[in-house]
């Protein structure tokens, strides 16, 4: 008697990428993972053929990346990985141990969870090295962009935008870019018709957010890209733009929502006390002592001659522990915590920062208009991000054009 067998689909490859290539399973095993990020947005999934041209063209550019990184010598030791993993799971207020279980739960495996966070951190250093650390910005593009801003009434806005491109190839034809633009016309078209367009910008966009919906997030008028910021200027929230052209291809933005307005803060002067552990010194000594001294205080000693006493902080020391006026974001995490949580003229417990053990007074509290400093902070901030975008556009696109890629799915040509 001839044994029954039940048949399987044999695995194949659906893509060649230089020396590498891509299989059916592991792009299925992508496609899963994309699906599953759209329903948790709120976005409708596109067609299967669309989607699986995204995710497809999205796993071509994360392989050159990384085999470029395997090149140059790029890596992300196991200590690092776990690491993010211990940050990724404390985001969600979960141990690792509940993160991995959470994966395995939905259906994916955790050791492939684990090696794609791994090309994440890869390509996320690999593009540092070669993008973002020849980022310069200078003071006098700050300026520029600030007066920019006053003459445009843009110095106080932001704004969400969601993103299509049709991209069009480096020196292509008259015939080519016609066709392009000819699709490009037919999307704005079922856009003004009333097409949702974050599943619009799923289904055909070219952008690099495309799997997001387009979405490009929260950017002030330095953050947008020149080619956009006069359109963006003259849009209504909720209104498409006409098509924009440049060398990448044609262009469509939604402005999705703007915000804006001044620059108030918080700021809390205080005074704080600084024990630095050493070999002489343990963690449990450290709060002993400023436990003492914080009983000291509350027998009305006064912090500034204690803090010139006892203080390792040799700076503030000096000045009775004097910190000044302090601005959210000047101090670490831990300190700033413990500093909001205290009401004015309240000593705190001894806590441990990563420089020390700390006792903080909290002497007065003030609102502070910060809008300069924060705007030329933000402004620096953001040409930074904006010409990072605008470079690593460029850097990928480059590193797409130069590389073998064959298409071996039945949908798909070269």
């Amino acid at each position: 008697m001839t044994a029954q067998t039940t048949p399987q689909t044999l695995d194949y490859i659906v893509t060649v990428v230089n020396e590498e290539v891509i299989t059916h399973s592991e792009l299925q095993e992508q496609l899963r993972k994309a699906q599953t990020r759209l329903e948790q947005q709120g976005i409708r999934i596109p067609p299967d053929a669309d989607l699986e041209r995204q995710v497809l063209e999205s796993m071509i550019m994360n392989t050159l990346q990384l085999q470029l990184a395997t090149r140059t010598n790029v890596e992300v030791d196991d200590l690092t990985l776990n690491e993010a993993l211990r940050n990724l799971a404390s985001q969600q207020n979960m141990t690792l141990d509940e993160l991995r279980d959470s994966i395995e739960s939905s259906g994916f495996s955790y050791a492939n969870f684990r090696e794609d966070i791994r090309d994440e951190l890869l390509i996320r250093r690999l593009q540092q090295r070669q993008v973002v650390s020849r980022i310069n910005i200078t003071d006098k593009e700050i300026d520029n962009f600030l007066v920019n801003q006053v003459q445009q009434g843009a110095i106080a806005s932001e704004y969400r935008l969601f993103h299509i491109l049709i991209a069009t190839p480096e020196a292509a034809s008259p015939e080519v870019i016609a066709a392009k633009k000819s699709q490009a016309e037919t999307i704005l078209s079922q856009l003004q018709q009333g097409a949702d367009f974050q599943e619009m910008a799923v289904r055909v966009s070219d952008g690099q957010q495309a799997l997001e919906g387009g979405d490009l997030g929260w950017r002030s008028a330095a953050q947008l890209p020149s080619l956009f910021l006069e359109s963006v200027l003259s849009l209504s929230v909720g209104e498409a733009s006409p098509l924009i052209r440049n060398a990448g291809g044609f262009h469509i933005i939604k402005l999705a929502d703007m915000r804006g307005g001044k620059q108030l803060v918080t700021q809390t002067k205080a005074r704080h006390i600084l024990l630095k552990t050493n070999e002489l010194l343990s963690d449990r000594e450290a709060e002993r002592q400023l436990s003492a001294l914080k009983y000291r205080l509350e027998q009305g000693e006064d912090f500034a001659q204690l803090a010139r006493a006892t203080s390792t902080d040799l700076g503030s020391a000096a000045e009775g522990g004097d910190l000044g006026w302090v601005t959210p974001g000047d101090m670490v995490a831990e300190f700033e915590t413990v500093m909001d949580s205290l009401a004015e003229g309240q000593i705190s417990d001894p806590f441990k920062s990563r420089f020390g053990w700390h006792l903080v007074l909290v002497e007065q509290r003030r609102e502070h208009d910060n809008t300069d400093q924060a705007r030329r902070t933000e402004a620096a901030r953001q040409i930074r991000e904006r010409k990072i975008e605008e470079e690593l556009n460029t850097w990928m696109r480059q590193l797409r054009d130069e590389a073998y890629v064959e298409y071996r799915l039945k949908n798909e040509s070269q």
